[in-house]
């Protein structure tokens, strides 16, 4: 077979990768923001809780969360389609790295600015929402976008659960025509042209940040 045409086989799978992708962006960002502030503000056993759920998210190896949830939860009546799985758990845990970066950022702003809100007689909601928040948002952009990259090669995981994406047809293709060689370069080639733009549109929108702030 060709290289074309294992090229082609395989490209069958991008939609269902690009499908999970934005499904576990759509998890990921929410996860990261709500959390990250929750961890900022609270103080206590509230923390503890939340950073401890937290943790769950991020010391957990992804391909043993995709397969409790996928083949242990119909053992306690719990059905989650493949889709579902993925997302979630990708999303879960890569929101879970975004929520402590978020966290950082937001510590990062200077206590003199708080205090300087505070003198203006800013609540402390208001504080957090139009002083630090914004902040700690445009430093973590750059984050942000590599945390896209991320969703999207480790949605690779999913065809372990029988998600046909681009590697679940990579290993089709390996077992219709034993060209590893060939089959394998090409799945990096998919994966790089996918991720590879989206790398230097971040660095080059992280250079343009930096410049306006000089």
């Amino acid at each position: 077979m060709s290289f074309v045409a294992l090229l082609g086989w395989m490209l069958e799978g991008l939609g269902v990768t690009l499908t999970v992708a934005l499904y576990s962006a759509v998890i990921a960002f929410p996860f990261a923001l709500v959390f990250g502030l929750l961890e900022f503000r609270l103080r206590g056993p509230a923390r503890w809780l939340v950073a401890l759920f937290i943790d769950f998210w991020r010391s957990s190896s992804v391909i043993i969360l995709l397969f409790f949830f996928f083949y242990v939860g119909p053992a306690f009546e719990v059905y989650l389609s493949a889709y579902t799985v993925g997302a979630l758990v990708i999303g879960c845990n890569i929101g879970a790295y975004g929520s402590q970066a978020l966290r950082s950022a937001l510590e990062s702003v200077g206590a003199g600015q708080v205090e300087a809100a505070q003198s203006l007689g800013l609540s402390r909601a208001k504080i957090l929402l139009l002083v630090e928040l914004p902040q700690a948002l445009r430093k973590v952009i750059p984050i942000a976008g590599n945390e896209i990259i991320e969703i999207i090669k480790t949605t690779a995981n999913v065809s372990l659960i029988g998600l046909a994406d681009v590697t679940f047809r990579a290993k089709e293709a390996m077992q219709v025509a034993y060209q590893p060689a060939a089959i394998y370069s090409g799945l990096l080639l998919i994966y790089i042209a996918v991720c590879l733009p989206l790398a230097l549109a971040i660095r080059h929108l992280s250079r343009r940040d930096a410049a306006r702030s000089r």
